[in-house]
């Protein structure tokens, strides 16, 4: 009679602390190579790189960028963050283009192309009808002597790493170049343009972007609607001010004009008594009032309101109120 030998298996337990254990090593392994092929590109960088800046800066159109495949979805990012920071561009699908497609793109423009191999067939036509229309073409890829690199005006190579996993086929570390290098180009473009915060956030009126970006000018409010006084006035004048704009403070200003101080309905629990209304705002008020200047951003009026524990806040050019900004209208612009 046989004797069949029990064979030792992992438990659920350890099989599952295998498999954690595993899917750690492969992300920390891809993750470091992707690394590693960006060290590379930055220390790859040559002076084709402050070419294809001069280039697009010298258009007068807008960067056609393109590219097939997982390239194309590269493409699409890298023209969205060119957009997005100051310089008009726009993808165009090589497949495309080679129907009808081609008509969006001018001898005005220049023309950004991307291929790992340099070989892709749709980027025929486009490589074609740049040459015989002298549009610029700057390429990326990892072939500086393929088809592509050699029919481009400007070559901006990607070192030679391997793709990320066993197989090494799939593209993952020549797209994370390709993306990180349309990223380079997109920044230095905008420092080179001497693109600022609010050129940003007319791009970007949506979404937290937009709204992080708020300056207390855009929100605070001016003219009448200021709840002002000066400082011989009663508190009888000071309280029907209060009590008609609605802000539950009035400013105090000086014969110049200054703000120099604040009454808060604090303030008038504090002085609560039969004299109240009799009293000048002068006895009443808080000296030195905390504001802020209308460009700063109004995030930073939210983090002064919500640090001092106040809910609204006084704007200030020159020490004259210019204007007054509540929590509340942070609040409904979104910012928290």
């Amino acid at each position: 009679m046989s004797h069949i030998l029990p064979v030792d298996r992992p438990s659920p337990d350890q099989q599952h602390i295998d498999r954690t254990q595993e899917g750690l090593s492969a992300g920390d392994r891809v993750l470091r190579q992707e690394a590693m092929a960006l060290t590379l590109l930055a220390d790859s960088l040559s002076n084709s790189f402050p070419q294809a800046l001069d280039c697009i800066c010298a258009i007068k159109g807008r960067v056609i960028v393109t590219g097939m495949g997982k390239s194309g979805h590269i493409a699409r990012k890298i023209a969205a963050t060119l957009a997005s920071t100051g310089t008009p561009a726009q993808f165009v699908h090589p497949a495309e283009a080679s129907h009808g497609d081609l008509g969006m793109v001018t001898n005005q423009d220049a023309v950004l192309a991307l291929s790992n191999s340099g070989e892709t067939t749709e980027l025929a036509d486009v490589i074609s009808y740049t040459r015989r229309w002298h549009i610029p073409l700057i390429a990326i890829t990892g072939v500086a002597g393929s088809a592509l690199g050699t029919a481009a005006d400007i070559v901006l190579a990607l070192p030679k790493v391997a793709e990320a996993g066993s197989i090494a086929l799939a593209p993952t570390t020549s797209t994370t170049m390709m993306l990180a290098l349309g990223d380079a180009l997109a920044i230095a473009l905008l420092e080179r343009h001497g693109f600022s915060a609010d050129d940003f956030k007319q791009f970007h009126p949506g979404g937290k972007l937009g709204q992080r970006l708020l300056r207390v000018s855009d929100l605070m409010h001016i003219g009448d609607e200021i709840p002002l006084i000066a400082l011989t006035a009663s508190m009888s004048d000071a309280l029907l001010i209060m009590t008609a704009k609605t802000f539950g403070c009035v400013g105090v200003l000086d014969t110049g004009g200054k703000l120099i101080g604040i009454v808060t309905d604090g303030d008038l629990r504090r002085h609560m008594g039969d004299n109240l209304l009799q009293m000048p705002v002068a006895d009443v008020m808080t000296a030195h009032p905390r504001s802020i200047r209308p460009g700063a951003l109004a995030v930073e009026a939210l983090g002064v309101m919500n640090e001092k524990s106040i809910t609204s806040l006084f704007v200030v050019d020159a020490e004259q109120p210019v204007g007054i900004i509540r929590m509340h209208d942070c609040l409904r612009a979104g910012l928290v």
